[in-house]
């Protein structure tokens, strides 16, 4: 089945659909599918490893991720309970 199509700002909506599938926020999905458009996708994946550690993150977007991901409880977690918890999801 072919990828649904994103419109013009989204360069390569089957890889958008496979990030998003994984939990990746839109703004990511788009940046990563618009960047392997540009290049390559291999290209792409090697350049990782570019975000903070989760420790330098405010308690609100490591909430936001806890959302994204649909972590159960998190409305009730601390800080350390949000690492935790997104990095054993």
């Amino acid at each position: 089945m072919p990828a649904k199509d994103h419109g013009p700002s989204i360069k390569d909506d089957e890889l958008y659909e496979e990030l998003r599938e994984d939990g990746a926020s839109k703004e990511k999905a788009a940046r990563i599918a618009n960047q392997a458009a540009a290049t390559s996708r291999s290209a792409v994946g090697r350049k990782g490893g570019k975000a903070e550690a989760y420790e330098e993150w405010t308690v609100e977007e490591l909430y936001e991720r806890a959302a994204e991901l649909e972590i159960e409880g998190r409305s009730s977690m601390n800080k350390g309970e949000l690492i935790d918890a997104l990095r054993n999801h």
